[in-house]
């Protein structure tokens, strides 16, 4: 099985156990209907959680309440973990114009597919996406000066990269 990414948890809140999760979704959510999240415990390691109760903090946050997590200081052991979710789940809960459900879509510079794009960094001007290029990790910045078009049919983004961008990894 395939899960995305959706953030970390940035705190514990109040001394029932409950966790405050920073998203990327790109929209206001409680994950209405969602029963089980994933928390990287190690990296390359999830496990499951059950959700007892989730609400919306504002459009980047959510109140969550997890089954076995029920004191302040078991929340506080969970705190920046990494937040995954199941493909199919990660694309009903993302919103279509957030930049993280361009994960998986592939980037095309000049006619060529530079691969499939893995992860997803939001910074303030831009968005860096993480790619396996020739087998060396490669970020490709995405902004207003790069992006010539995106088609969410055909999973694709196509960019016009800085000159030599692309040599410094090959």
């Amino acid at each position: 099985m395939k899960y995305n990414s959706i953030g970390k948890i940035a705190a514990a809140h109040g001394i029932s156990g409950e966790l405050i999760i920073k998203h990327a979704l790109g929209a206001k959510t409680s994950l209405k209907g969602l029963e089980t999240i994933f928390i990287e415990e190690r990296r390359g390691e999830l496990l499951p959680y059950f959700i007892v109760g989730a609400k919306a903090r504002n459009d980047q946050e959510i109140y969550l309440q997890l089954e076995g997590v029920h004191t302040r200081e078991a929340a506080q052991k969970l705190v920046s973990r990494e937040c995954w979710l199941p493909e199919e789940e990660f694309h009903r809960y993302a919103a279509p114009d957030a930049s993280i459900s361009f994960l998986g879509f592939h980037i095309w510079n000049e006619g060529e597919d530079l691969g499939e794009i893995l992860e997803i960094i939001e910074q303030p001007h831009q968005v860096l996406c993480r790619i396996d290029y020739f087998g060396k990790e490669a970020l490709l910045p995405i902004h207003q000066d790069t992006l010539l078009e995106v088609n969410p049919a055909k999973k694709v983004i196509r960019v016009q990269l800085p000159d030599g961008l692309l040599d410094i990894y090959r």
